[in-house]
């Protein structure tokens, strides 16, 4: 199980220092969202990550079953 994919590239990463900042934030200035050029560009962008994500877990679970065969394999 290699590295992991982050799928939520459209939203931003808060920090504990925006998250205080925002309690005094009545108006709502200091939302940010990472943008894209176009919606059908922020669409691509999501819809790749998403499949690369599925083939994450795929391969994933086929390493797992993998594992488990060897395991299964070498007690016998």
């Amino acid at each position: 199980m290699g590295r992991k994919v982050q799928s939520d590239f459209l939203f931003a990463q808060p920090s504990f220092l925006s998250g205080a900042g925002r309690l005094i934030d009545l108006w709502g200035q200091f939302d940010d969202y990472n943008r894209s050029d176009a919606p059908a560009e922020a669409d691509a962008k999501a819809i790749a990550a998403d499949w690369f994500v599925v083939g994450q877990d795929i391969r994933d679970a086929v390493e797992q079953r993998h594992s488990e065969i060897e395991t299964e394999v070498t007690a016998a």
